[in-house]
């Protein structure tokens, strides 16, 4: 009897245990959201250069994000529903800026295969708030 209880407790040990995980994992604004603590948005901008941007990476489902310097640049894009944090990003610049008119193609990380794309919208500055006055 003893084994039996202790077999069942186990088991829902265990089962329980992606519920809880799962329950942890932020959602795309929710990461947005824990990047951007601290900091105010600007004024939206059509064109953002690209020579000075140190890192772009897409928040799933959400937004993509461009760090130049201390601003962070949200572009909430045309069809945030299909970014997927796992895909890579790969645009065609015409010039040294990437504006609202510009596409992102979304290749699959493992493949490289196409896995979709979005269109750019506008981006949105946040500076730190004691840099934001």
């Amino acid at each position: 009897m003893k084994r039996i209880v202790f077999a069942l407790a186990t088991a829902a040990a265990l089962l329980s245990a992606p519920a809880v995980q799962a329950g942890t994992r932020l959602s795309g604004e929710e990461k947005l959201a824990k990047l951007l603590e601290g900091r105010v948005a600007g004024e939206p901008v059509n064109c953002i250069n690209t020579y000075n941007t140190r890192s772009a990476r897409i928040i799933d489902k959400t937004a993509i994000v461009y760090e130049q310097g201390s601003t962070i640049y949200v572009n909430r894009t045309t069809n945030p529903r299909t970014l997927d944090d796992g895909d890579v990003m790969v645009t065609k610049l015409h010039s040294s800026r990437l504006c609202n008119v510009d596409t992102v193609h979304l290749r699959d990380q493992s493949h490289f295969m196409p896995s979709g794309f979005v269109g750019l919208d506008t981006f949105v500055p946040y500076r730190k708030a004691t840099q934001a006055h």
